[in-house]
């Protein structure tokens, strides 16, 4: 029986700097490839790094914000603004739980861990969208209790402007959030942002709902604030469907089809029996079976496996390795390998 050569390829590449970002091609052109694995590690802290960064400095807005508003709070009295204020606050310190979970990814793979630990962000994520849906709840309590219990507000110019803070301190973190979060591919982050965003909603029902009692319409901070949980919630939505795709190990299934065409173009692959892609962390692995010829060498076969993975890691953003599996044309696909050892158990090779 003729051998069965197989081939694992499983050490990763990656381009330092921003994917797709002008500084990452400027490096792409001027400086040689680097295939030493420490080069894939500090890829990882530095996209964790600039995940820190963005939510130190999202936590040091939110402070701000929170901070003017309740200063608002002490001379106007407004219970709308205070349950506002403390709303920015505690949003703030959801920085805390993805802030942790980027500390986390840093740490090396292990034996328990094979994979490292980006799956913390995951679990972070897990903790924004209850965040998210506590505000959602919170804001509709409060929009049904003051619909059936009307309260004055006072100090409305005062109140007006710290809702507008509310929202401009709310909006510029959502969109840094959300950017970077897309940068990097951390869905905890994309999630947080979206969470920012919610919360700018809110104080804009603070400000609608004082334009409405200065015109006399008691009611209408509670019904605008049954408008904006409806807004909170739509946006629950969406950030749950990407956590919940992340903790599936979803991905956008164009990076399959990319892949997968990059993979065909390779010389010596004659076909390509399964891609496998997942989401660590915010950073990429794939798995693919390969189909060579069956005259190849272990070492030609390794080549090509060598060359696909080189090549995929050029194709795919955020793609920090892939494991490479080679089967002989005549042998292609799984189903042959349960075959292929019961006959290897039955004949052993000369050599054992």
């Amino acid at each position: 029986m003729p051998a069965h050569e197989h081939d694992h390829h499983a050490y990763g590449h990656e381009h330092s700097g921003a994917a797709g970002g002008l500084r990452h091609r400027l490096v792409h052109l001027l400086r040689p490839h680097s295939h030493d694995s420490t080069d894939k590690i500090d890829s990882v802290l530095e996209s964790s790094r600039v995940g820190l960064r963005a939510l130190w400095i999202s936590l040091l807005i939110l402070g701000l914000t929170a901070g003017l508003q309740a200063v608002v709070v002490v001379w106007s009295g407004s219970v709308a603004l205070l349950g506002d204020t403390l709303h920015n606050l505690a949003d703030a310190l959801t920085a805390v739980p993805l802030g942790i979970a980027f500390v986390l990814g840093r740490r090396a793979a292990n034996r328990r861990y094979t994979y490292g630990y980006g799956r913390a962000e995951d679990l972070a994520g897990i903790l924004i969208v209850a965040t998210i849906a506590a505000s959602a709840a919170f804001a509709g309590y409060e929009a049904i209790r003051r619909l059936l219990n009307p309260q004055p507000v006072t100090h409305l110019g005062w109140v007006a402007a710290a809702g507008l803070i509310g929202f401009a301190g709310n909006e510029l973190v959502a969109r840094y959030r959300i950017t970077v979060g897309r940068r990097i591919g951390s869905a905890a982050l994309v999630a947080d942002g979206l969470h920012a965003r919610t919360d700018g909603f809110t104080s804009l029902a603070v400000l609608l709902g004082a334009g409405g009692v200065a015109l006399g319409w008691l009611w209408a901070d509670p019904v605008i604030g049954l408008a904006i949980t409806l807004a909170i919630t739509m946006v629950l939505k969406d950030a749950g469907r990407e956590v919940y795709r992340r903790l599936m190990d979803a991905v956008d299934p164009h990076l399959v089809d990319q892949a997968e065409a990059t993979l065909r173009t390779i010389p010596g692959v004659r076909d390509v029996t399964a891609v496998r892609m997942r989401w660590i962390g915010h950073r990429l692995h794939a798995e693919a079976n390969l189909v060579v010829d069956d005259h190849l060498s272990l070492l030609q076969a390794h080549e090509v496996a060598a060359d696909a993975e080189h090549q995929l890691t050029h194709a795919i953003p955020r793609l920090s390795g892939a494991t490479l599996h080679t089967d002989p044309a005549r042998h292609a696909g799984d189903h042959h390998h349960v075959a292929l050892s019961h006959h290897r158990r039955a004949d052993p090779p000369a050599s054992q």
